[in-house]
């Protein structure tokens, strides 16, 4: 079963447990400032998500799917736009960075592990030190999705587009598939999704 969705997870997307462990990977980390005014517990508004989604299919598909985990509407479609936009603005799959969000989380904007990792994605606060600001508040939606997206992203290049062992880095496993295969499952069962669009685009490479 891993290997089937892992060989559909690298052609579709080819172009921590809880995140308590990312500290290893200190030494490593970007060198791009995290340096950003507009990012801050507001969600991104409806005219910035259409200027950049291929329609309004998605957010309406992903709602639904994620009612029973937030059942207020508004408050539910402010998240799901602002993940679409952080994860298109690291060049990350929405469906992905949901999966990631799930496993780490599970949609709790409040939760904090043991190791003292916050929010959505479950961000070690060292992070604002390593490539953010003083004043940036992990807690804050906007901001927790723009650090770990931009997390996901370093890893993704340091791994050259390998989502499994990129998913190990952001987990601090790197090397186990226990979470990576975790979110991969709930991309399968819970998050996928393919747009008309996205059919062309494979069809054409």
């Amino acid at each position: 079963m891993y290997l089937l969705i892992y060989a559909v997870l690298l052609i579709a997307f080819s172009s921590p447990l809880v995140a308590n462990q990312q500290r290893y990977e200190y030494e490593s980390a970007s060198t791009q400032t995290i340096s950003f005014h507009e990012i801050s517990d507001q969600a991104v508004s409806y005219i910035e998500y259409v200027a950049i989604a291929d329609n309004t299919a998605w957010l309406t598909t992903m709602s639904q799917r994620m009612e029973k985990f937030i059942p207020n509407s508004i408050e539910r479609d402010e998240f799901l736009r602002t993940v679409y936009y952080e994860s298109k603005r690291a060049g990350l799959d929405p469906q992905i960075v949901l999966s990631v969000i799930q496993v780490e989380s599970r949609f709790n904007k409040y939760a904090i592990s043991s190791a003292g990792a916050r929010g959505y994605m479950q961000v070690m606060p060292f992070w604002v030190d390593v490539i953010g600001q003083e004043e940036h508040n992990l807690f804050h939606l906007r901001v927790n999705l723009r650090y770990g997206c931009t997390i996901l992203r370093h890893y993704l290049d340091i791994e050259k587009g390998d989502y499994f062992r990129a998913l190990g880095r952001y987990n601090g496993s790197l090397g186990i598939a226990t979470y990576p295969q975790l979110v991969f499952d709930k991309w399968s069962t819970q998050w996928r999704y393919s747009s008309p669009s996205s059919h062309h685009q494979l069809a054409s490479q």
